[in-house]
């Protein structure tokens, strides 16, 4: 086993600022650490969660599985395999798992692209080129997915019609609510007492809208600055379902380091994408996207994935290390 002592704190404050780098509902960052010089705990700030549109902390949940998975993929370049224990303990729901460092294990060349991809990776949501994902590409998708204990849906003709029908009636549903619009408007605006402040969507992040094959939610505020979506089309762009075989909090947590392995995977890969997790916020249009995957399991959220036009997106906020980490005496 490692050697526990003050370069193994390091080590793992490190891997906690890099998981500051994962993509997370609404930018959130809903996630906190305890390190200790032997392990670190990852808990959920509910402080950070959204009452209207992630009433019972899946998402939440999910983006926290994206942030464990940063930390482990920091762990393995450092020459450490993480141990995990999810839900280590009944009695503190909020603790969704406990790493420790076990043995030494040189990192792989997969290990080293993923962590090159957790700088270069954007959320995208300009329209994708006609070039459509090799294959190759997306088979190893499903394979990293499936590794991380959760599956991915291909979607295929008249079911990406089904999520375009989906996408639109969830954005009908939530800007009927106004707790939706006030909550949506507290995340993406970046007025110092807004709980936004260091996360969020900012504007320059959002596209203007333009007609999609599936529409993308909006996030710019009325009359606000918003990312040109481009010209292209999204012709080439491939639409998938992230699912589990439970709908439980361990599967939510599998199911974010799912979209972290297969995200930075298809950015190593000269691919961009961006989560589709609107689909899945309201009852109704989730209960619909099950049946499109024909009941076999609980649909997280949907993703696409393209090649982007040329340019880069401009980086999201994130938090300040110190809001985040906190050091066990």
């Amino acid at each position: 086993m490692t050697t526990i002592g003050p370069a193994t704190g390091r080590t793992l404050r490190v891997a906690a600022q890099v998981a500051l780098n994962a993509p997370s509902i609404f930018n959130t960052q809903p996630w906190r650490w305890v390190v200790e010089d032997h392990a670190m705990q990852l808990w959920a700030d509910r402080s950070r969660q959204l009452l209207v549109a992630d009433p019972d902390g899946r998402l939440l949940t999910v983006s926290c599985g994206a942030a464990l998975h940063h930390a482990r993929v920091a762990l393995a370049v450092a020459g450490h395999h993480a141990q995990v224990r999810p839900l280590p303990d009944p009695a503190e729901p909020d603790l969704l798992a406990e790493v420790s460092l076990g043995t030494d294990a040189d990192p792989g060349t997969e290990d080293w692209a993923a962590y090159a991809a957790i700088s270069q990776r954007r959320t995208d949501r300009r329209a994708f080129t006609g070039q459509p994902v090799p294959v190759a590409v997306i088979q190893r998708l499903i394979a990293l997915t499936e590794r991380e204990g959760a599956h991915l849906a291909v979607l295929r003709g008249g079911e990406i019609d089904d999520l375009a029908i989906l996408a639109a009636r969830a954005a009908e549903l939530q800007f009927a609510d106004p707790a939706y619009r006030h909550e949506l408007a507290a995340w993406t605006l970046t007025a110092p007492q807004s709980p936004a402040n260091g996360s969020g969507v900012p504007a320059e992040t959002a596209v203007s809208p333009s007609a999609r094959r599936v529409p993308i939610r909006e996030f710019a505020p009325p009359g606000g600055s918003a990312l040109d979506p481009g010209s292209e089309n999204d012709g080439g762009t491939l639409y998938a379902v992230l699912f589990t075989d439970e709908d439980t909090p361990s599967a939510w947590l599998r199911a974010g380091q799912a979209l972290s392995a297969l995200l930075l995977a298809a950015t190593a890969a000269g691919l961009a994408g961006s989560p589709i997790s609107d689909v899945t916020e309201h009852t109704l249009t989730r209960e619909r996207l099950r049946h499109v995957l024909a009941g076999i399991g609980a649909p997280q959220l949907a993703v696409r994935i393209g090649y982007p036009p040329d340019g880069t997106p401009p980086a999201s906020p994130r938090r300040r290390l110190g809001e985040v980490v906190n050091l066990s005496s």
